[in-house]
Formats: structure tokens, sequence, C-alpha cells
């Protein structure tokens, strides 16, 4: 296979790297105890995945990026991981994960002057938080999105990890057409278009329907 066939071609008929799709597949992360890790990721409920002898992989609900551990597998320190969790509802992921006996701090959010208790007032997204660790304290930040960044997922694409990320962004939809509806002061036929449209904005970034 020639270099030109692992991505589209520019306009000088030479491959362009940033066509090549390259999809974050696995993060390992150092740990001192390999069974030890592997009952605690197990009663996070993470799918523990088939794999070779010696490596351990698990895989969080709903994420298409796997983490691995295992005795030969990285020379970095235990504990020296920091690694992020992304929820769409950071309080009932914080309370499944204490329900299943994992320490996990209250929720805080970021303010002007650093972190502060509590959910962001707004419920803006990327500021609501909560964090665990391991036993080798490899640290976990759970961080509330449920609207990305512009340019943060292409435009054209709109897709959900898991049945309850679908729901919620369903129930956000319906809370925000019902907005509409107090604005409008009529009933809308079309809200099935109307959600499609809030959905897909609301992971792209784009300005949402009025």
């Amino acid at each position: 296979m020639s270099t030109t066939d692992v991505g589209s071609n520019d306009a000088s008929g030479t491959a362009s790297v940033e066509t090549v799709d390259m999809k974050l597949e696995v993060v390992v992360i150092p740990v001192s105890d390999v069974d030890r890790a592997t009952e605690f990721y197990g009663r996070l409920g993470w799918r523990q995945d088939v794999t070779p002898p010696g490596v351990v992989q698990f895989t969080p609900h709903g994420s298409a990026c796997s983490v691995q551990f295992g005795a030969n597998l990285t020379s970095a320190a235990p504990g020296s991981a920091r690694e992020y969790l992304i929820v769409s509802d950071i309080e009932a992921a914080r309370d499944a994960l204490a329900a299943a006996g994992i320490e996990v701090s209250e929720v805080f959010h970021l303010g002007p002057d650093g972190p502060v208790s509590g959910l962001d007032p707004e419920r803006r997204s990327y500021f609501s938080r909560a964090s665990f660790s391991d036993p080798d304290g490899n640290s976990w930040l759970l961080q509330e999105i449920t609207t990305r960044l512009p340019g943060r997922i292409e435009a054209a694409e709109t897709s959900f990890g898991s049945a309850s990320d679908l729901a919620g962004a369903m129930r956000r939809a319906e809370a925000a057409h019902g907005e509409h509806e107090k604005r409008t002061g009529k009933a809308d036929p079309n809200w099935p278009d109307w959600y499609a449209e809030y959905m897909v904005s609301e992971q792209s970034g784009a300005e949402p329907p009025k």
C-alpha cells in the first residue's frame, strides 16, 4: 500500500494526515498490584475485556476507549496517571460510584478563584466535577459535559455512547422545547425536528434552535 492510500489527497496530490481517522483505543495506567486493581475496576462496573496473558483491560460503560494495566506494560510510577471521565449527569454518576463502595469526592465546580463546593450555579458544561482514585492513587476526574465547545465534534456527526446518554439528551431537549413553546405561545407540531436539531447542536457546540 502506498502512502497515498491512508488519507485523501490535497490539491497537489499529496495525502493529508488531517483526514486519517485515528481513534484513541487504549490508555495504559501504572499499578503496583494487578489483582487489587482488577478488583477495583470491576467494582466500577466497567466491562472486563478478553486480552492476552499479562494484560488486564476494562472499558467504561459508553466509552470507545479502554484502560489497560499489567505487570510489564509501562515503566511509569504506580499512581502517576491523571485521567478524565465524561458524564452527562455528575450527581447521578457520583451517587452510583458511592453506592458501589467507591470513595469519591463531593461535587465541586470551577469558580473564578478556583474550585467551589457544589454544582456550577448555571450547570454549564465542563464546570461541574468530582474525583476519585484507584488503590495506587491514579486519579480520575469526573467532568459533566452536555454541550461541547465549538469545534470539538464534527458538525455532521452525532453519536451517543449509551442508552442512558441518549435518554439524558432527550430529556434536555424536552425541557428546552418546553421553553421554546412558552416563548412562541403555541404547541409545536414539528417537535421531533426541533428535538433532533437541538440534540445535534448540543453535541457539536453549534447555536441551538430558538
